[in-house]
């Protein structure tokens, strides 16, 4: 089951993030046809430190064919295009496979 791995980096307003991303973009995300279901999370480490990231979610879809259609889809666009809105730490996506599972 391949995955859409989005990495947001620290905002300048965690506040105002999480308000974004729970009031106008989660319900974008839900949207994307394909998804077969996904989750997000604050991110921390083990020592304490400062994290690279401040938000992790996780997309999963049945496969690459339904990730792509879903993400080129008019729903997807708007969830992609909804990132430029809160995300001022930036955002790395990534894509991963089953290596082991």
């Amino acid at each position: 089951m391949p995955q859409l791995i989005v990495a947001y980096g620290q905002p300048d307003d965690p506040a105002a993030f999480d308000s974004h991303y729970t009031s106008v973009h989660k319900p974008l995300v839900d949207k994307i046809p394909g998804l077969q279901g996904w989750h997000a999370g604050h991110c921390a480490t083990t020592d304490g430190s400062e994290p690279p990231y401040y938000l992790v979610a996780v997309l999963s879809y049945a496969s690459q064919e339904a990730m792509t259609a879903g993400m080129a889809s008019p729903e997807g666009q708007a969830a992609s295009a909804d990132v430029a809105n809160f995300a001022t730490g930036g955002a790395t996506l990534l894509v991963t496979d089953d290596l082991v599972g």
